[in-house]
Parts: C-alpha cells; sequence; structure tokens
C-alpha cells in the first residue's frame, strides 16, 4: 500500500523562526511538554495569525491547521492574559533604544479611527452621524515613532474627549507616569478632556488644521497614527469590527501591532536598518 507523505502548507503569515524564538517565552502559559496539549503551539499561532492577516471567520481556517476550536480557545487565553500587550511593550522599547530615544516616551499622540460594524458587533456599535453608518471606535494612543501605548474601543457615537481620561490612564500606568504631552485633533479640545488630561500629568497640545485647507495636509506629530492606522488596515480582521467583545478587538489589535512591531525589530537585527 502506497503512503502519502503529507506536507505542511506555508503562509506568508506563519512566524518567521527568529519571531517564535523572541516571543516563545510570552505564549507558553504553560509547558510545551504538558500532557493536555494536543496541538503544537506555533501552528496556533500561525492560525491565529492567518485568521487576522485574511479576515476569514474561525470555522474557515485551512485543514493545515490545528482545529478552529482549539485556535479560537487558545486566542481567548492568550488575550485574557495580556501576551500580546507584553510584547509590544517590550519590543517598543526595543526599537525605542535603538533609534537612540529613552525607553518610555514623554509625548504621545492620541486619535480616533472608525470600524465599519458588522452583526457580530452590533449590539454595542453607535450610530455615527458624520459618517451615517452603526459602527465603532478605535481609540489608539502612541508614541512619537508611532508605537501603540493604549486602545480603548467604544461605540461610535462616542466623544472623543470622553475617553482621553481612560487613555490617560493607560499610558501613564505603561510609562510610570513619564508622559508629559499627548498632541490631539480638535475632536478632544475642551475643559473636561482637559482636566481629565491634567489629572493624570499630561497637557493636551491641539493639532489644528489649516484653516484654507486644500486636499490632504500632514498635520505635525499626528501623521504617525495615520501611518499605522493604514498598515493596521492591511489586515483584513480589523477592517470591520468583527468581534462580539470590545475586549477581543482590543486584544486582536495587539496581535497585529505585534506582528507589524516584530518585523521591525528584526529587520534592524537581520540589515541593520
Amino acid at each position: 500500500m502506497e503512503t502519502t507523505l503529507k506536507i505542511k502548507k506555508r503562509y506568508p503569515s506563519d512566524v518567521e523562526d527568529a519571531e517564535w524564538e523572541f516571543i516563545i517565552p510570552y505564549l507558553t502559559l504553560i509547558t510545551l511538554e504538558a500532557p493536555q496539549r494536543k496541538h503544537d503551539l506555533r501552528e496556533v499561532l500561525n492560525a491565529l495569525r492567518y485568521v487576522v492577516r485574511t479576515g476569514i471567520a474561525w470555522r474557515y481556517l485551512p485543514d493545515s491547521f490545528p482545529p478552529w476550536a482549539a485556535v479560537y480557545q487558545q486566542t481567548l487565553r492568550w488575550i485574557d492574559s495580556g501576551c500580546f500587550e507584553a510584547i509590544v511593550d517590550d519590543v517598543r522599547e526595543l526599537l525605542r533604544v535603538a533609534v537612540g530615544k529613552n525607553k518610555q516616551p514623554s509625548a504621545v499622540i492620541y486619535d480616533g479611527q472608525t470600524l465599519q460594524g458588522t452583526i457580530e458587533s452590533g449590539n454595542r456599535a453607535g450610530y455615527d452621524g458624520y459618517k451615517k453608518k452603526n459602527s465603532s471606535k478605535v481609540h489608539m494612543a502612541v508614541d512619537t515613532l508611532g508605537y501603540l501605548l493604549a486602545l480603548v474601543v467604544t461605540p461610535a457615537n462616542g466623544q472623543e474627549r470622553d475617553q482621553v481620561a481612560e487613555l490617560s490612564r493607560q499610558v501613564q500606568g505603561i510609562t510610570g507616569n513619564r508622559v508629559k504631552i499627548a498632541c490631539v485633533d480638535q475632536g478632544y479640545t475642551g475643559d473636561v478632556s482637559e482636566l481629565a488630561a491634567k489629572k493624570e500629568g499630561i497637557e493636551l497640545s491641539v493639532v489644528r488644521l489649516p484653516e484654507a485647507k486644500k486636499g490632504f495636509v500632514l498635520l505635525p506629530r499626528r501623521w504617525v497614527v495615520e501611518r499605522w492606522f493604514a498598515w493596521k488596515s492591511r489586515f483584513r480582521r480589523l477592517v470591520r469590527d468583527y468581534e462580539r467583545l470590545p475586549e477581543t478587538v482590543v486584544g486582536l489589535h495587539f496581535v497585529v501591532f505585534s506582528c507589524i512591531m516584530l518585523t521591525r525589530l528584526l529587520g534592524k537585527v537581520v540589515w541593520g536598518s
């Protein structure tokens, strides 16, 4: 009887050897040799990265990956444990040191992005009167290099200024109260947001559009967060809000940012760029 050797199909989203060596300590919640472990942890991570990169539903994972239910359950464990937040925090510090900056930033940028809602997110989505659709909004804090610090997900009808307090609290907790200034757009203006930031020791600096705006205008400081909005849109799972819980939306954003930032980190290590 002839036997067919099954060869594991590789995908562009699969984790590279150097990446795996770096992140395996963060993702190993129990030992790799634990008797209850039925699937290779690296293949589970490959499946998760495939989902966020292609945007497919969990149940449509190719057969070359572990069963979708196992991947989904492990993903929730990773998100609940804050594994990807820890990866992003440590990689951000390394990337900053590599360009001669302090590990923790003293200035940040706040901005928000609206995500089109879906059936899954419908029970917590809000109506965006400006864009005239039901959707969610991702409020993000990044350093001046554009690396992720904090993230808050709200219905789209939530005002940006109302998220200043939570973003500032998270930012100061991550950086050890080092941040002194936050660059924001005109949606964050007002006494409430200014007082909320000052309570955390942060001054809001509003970057305004020129009055005679013609076409695309590159705004100082704020362009770095817009660049990352564009980069993460290549990960189709984040193009819309496909999740039932806002915690999952936040967790998958950190999964995506860990992918992008690890690529940049390993590029500096390998090619010295």
